[in-house]
């Protein structure tokens, strides 16, 4: 309110107050806070939960009978070729969480061993970097510059794929010391008796209508589809409501952008999400591109939350181990680069994304090659 408007408000005796004046203190009551709770995102947050639990239920089920698949048709024999598999099923399916849960299922089903599960949801991870490079494709057929538009992308996708490699020797040494084989979670006797006794009976519904084989598919769509609805259940905020603006100064500090990429991700669940904020944020000149390697960083280990919460739906204390060993190596790389040599690390990656994109010589060769290597990796 304006000063002078509110001095006279003050001073004037009440006889002289109109109902004008009255208007403007009436008119900022706030409602009820009950009016004020979004209780159809609430519903739809338990309706997303409720599918989550539901395919994860179906994936595992139907995961034992595609083991001669998976091990026979797709040679998913090996440590090296899980890592192929899942990055090209990422590829395919657009998003890492729900090769990850698959991944969890073929271990419960015994259709990968722990390495194999471990590889194949790194590999799920490197995949699922490439919807931000897809995203920012888009921009570029909308005829945005190609340099600001792929360099999201571009540095997800860098920043993953070296951060992942080297976590990938520090996880297989976590598994195989058995460092972490005490750190495991079960799911408790009360709520496999409460999910049984409600997602037992959908299943075998499903059951005499399906093949068995196939429930591990209906279960692969429900998953998406109940993230997609966990999606629509965040707040939808411009950029200027989201008051990026009024943060810019923090988000040249590394750490804070680290701990903002791991608290996104944790709200939202979705890696894909919070990392496609970057594009248009990054256009509208909120965010810088060396600004936001630690912000990946942060989002590429909460991203890994609700893969802990189908390895508790399963029931499985190894499964939960692996996905834990999963978290804890990636956080152990990141935590090392940013304290000791990030300006030499994210001046790495610029310079490697600015490579991508300086002609489309050099990009035809990044995108063939992001596309052959988890080919070649599904084939040794």
């Amino acid at each position: 309110m304006d000063d002078s408007v509110e001095t006279q408000l003050t001073s004037s005796p009440k006889e002289n107050i109109t109902p004008t004046d009255l208007k403007g203190p009436q008119s900022s009551i706030r409602p009820p806070i009950w009016q004020r709770i979004a209780w159809g995102k609430i519903g739809l947050f338990i309706v997303s939960l409720f599918l989550f639990i539901l395919g994860i239920t179906q994936m595992k089920e139907g995961a034992r009978d595609l083991a001669p698949l998976v091990q026979n048709q797709f040679a998913v024999t090996n440590a090296v070729n899980s890592l192929g598999f899942g990055w090209l099923f990422a590829y395919i399916v657009m998003s890492g969480s729900p090769v990850a849960a698959a991944a969890l299922t073929f271990f419960d089903a015994g259709v990968l061993d722990e390495l194999g599960t471990f590889t194949m949801i790194t590999g799920s991870r490197l995949g699922a970097s490439f919807i931000v490079l897809f995203i920012g494709f888009i921009y570029v057929l909308r005829g945005r510059n190609k340099r600001d538009s792929l360099g999201m992308g571009l540095l997800s996708l860098s920043v993953t794929g070296s951060t992942y490699l080297v976590a990938l020797v520090v996880g297989i040494y976590l598994l195989q010391s058995g460092v972490l084989h005490s750190f495991q979670l079960q799911s408790g006797a009360l709520l496999n008796s409460v999910t049984d006794l409600i997602f037992d009976p959908m299943v075998n519904f499903l059951l005499a209508l399906l093949p068995r084989w196939a429930l591990f598919l209906t279960g692969l769509g429900t998953i998406m589809v109940s993230f997609s609805l966990f999606d629509r259940c965040l707040p939808q905020m411009s950029v200027k409501e989201s008051q990026v603006g009024q943060i810019s100064r923090l988000i040249y500090r590394p750490w804070v952008m680290f701990l903002l990429g791991a608290s996104i991700t944790l709200i939202s669940m979705s890696v894909s999400v919070s990392l496609s904020i970057l594009v248009p944020l990054s256009h509208r000149g909120f965010v810088r591109r060396e600004n936001v390697i630690p912000y990946i960083m942060g989002a590429n280990i909460t991203t890994f939350v609700d893969t802990l919460l189908a390895a508790v739906l399963l029931n499985n204390p190894p499964a939960f181990t692996v996905v834990l060993a999963e978290m804890i190596s990636i956080t152990i790389v990141s935590i090392i680069i940013l304290a000791f040599i990030y300006q030499r690390y994210a001046r790495a990656m610029l310079n490697f994304s600015g490579w991508v994109t300086r002609d489309n010589r050099n990009l035809t060769f990044f995108m063939m090659s992001i596309l052959i290597i988890p080919i070649v990796l599904l084939l040794v």
